[in-house]
């Protein structure tokens, strides 16, 4: 039997390449379900893909939203900045003294002579013996004629009394004038108040300084019958350039006098007292609330996440394309293999 099939297959060799081709069908057919499950595998990987994608999309889009927000931030904080230094603040400082320098204060009494001028402690004056009568001047004074700075033809006639310096003590000076006669309905003394009395005193030209003094600082006026008490206080401002400009400040309160002479009088007195109102001098300055070290540190952090920001955006990118290449070379690879 066995030498019949040999020679059967020597006989029929085209029939068993038939049957070998049919076998080879039938195992490639049979290998079909498994390939359909390989393409299943792919498809997952696919979807997986796909989210990665689109959560990368997102994070790529909001920080894209968080370089525009740091890009407004900029350029508010810039505009900001500029506001500021365009519109600085007033800053105001007070420094407390024991002593002050004395100021200058300057009478204008016209026809008005001084009878008296005297320095007290503690707030506290004796009652007058003498009213209306020359008494003592304990006060250091200086008289000075200088033409007005406002016309330059009319001559003006100052006395320069030397104000209370220790504000401790409540130093005050207590003058009194008297005025004989006046064309006027009412009688009042002009007088005006400067830094420093030893300025004036130092001073080459005088008459220039209360030129200058005149044009700078206000006057105010004291009548007659009334005691006027004056508490003034010091302001002073720096300007821009550096310079530094003084000024006073004063409130007043009058007081009527009680003329108690024998005789009715035609002739009128006037009382004034000069006293520190505080040992606080006042200093005024503008300053620019914008701080540059703070703005260039805020810059350099927005900066920093804006580069870092581009960085994830350019790295975002990358990685999706690359993800895309892969995906694109697997889909290739599969559709080869099935083919």
């Amino acid at each position: 039997q066995l030498s019949e099939d040999v020679e059967r297959a020597s006989e029929n060799p085209t029939e068993e390449r038939e049957g070998e081709m049919e076998v080879n069908e039938d195992s490639s057919s049979a290998i079909l379900p498994d390939g359909e499950l390989g393409t299943t595998t792919p498809s997952l990987r696919f979807s997986k893909t796909c989210l990665k994608n689109v959560f990368s999309v997102i994070l790529l889009f909001i920080y894209l939203l968080l370089m525009a927000v740091a890009v407004f931030l900029v350029y508010q904080t810039i505009s900001d900045f500029r506001e500021k230094l365009k519109h600085p603040v007033m800053s105001v400082t007070y420094k407390e003294v024991s002593l002050y320098d004395a100021p200058g204060i300057a009478f204008y009494p016209g026809k008005a002579r001084l009878l008296s001028c005297k320095h007290h402690y503690y707030d506290h004056i004796p009652p007058l013996i003498n009213p209306g009568q020359p008494g003592d001047i304990e006060c250091t004074t200086q008289r000075i004629n200088y033409t007005d700075p406002f016309t330059n033809q009319t001559m003006k006639y100052a006395l320069v009394v030397q104000g209370p310096r220790d504000v401790k003590k409540r130093e005050l000076v207590f003058l009194q004038f008297h005025l004989n006669e006046t064309d006027q309905d009412f009688s009042a003394i002009d007088y005006l108040l400067f830094s420093s009395f030893q300025e004036f005193v130092s001073s080459p030209e005088k008459a220039k300084f209360m030129k200058d003094c005149e044009s700078s600082y206000s006057s105010w006026k004291f009548s007659g019958g009334f005691r006027t008490w004056v508490k003034m206080s010091l302001v002073k401002t720096k300007e821009e350039d550096g310079s530094e400009t003084v000024e006073f400040k004063q409130e007043t309160s009058v007081v009527n006098y009680i003329d108690q002479r024998t005789q009715p009088r035609s002739d009128q007195l006037f009382f004034v007292v000069f006293e520190w109102k505080d040992p606080f001098i006042q200093t005024v300055q503008d300053i620019i609330t914008a701080n540059p070290w703070n703005m260039i540190a805020l810059l350099c952090g927005i900066f920093l996440a804006l580069f870092k920001a581009a960085d994830f955006a350019k790295l975002s990118v990358k990685w999706m394309i690359k993800i895309r290449r892969r995906h694109l070379k697997r889909t290739r690879q599969v559709t080869n293999h099935i083919s």
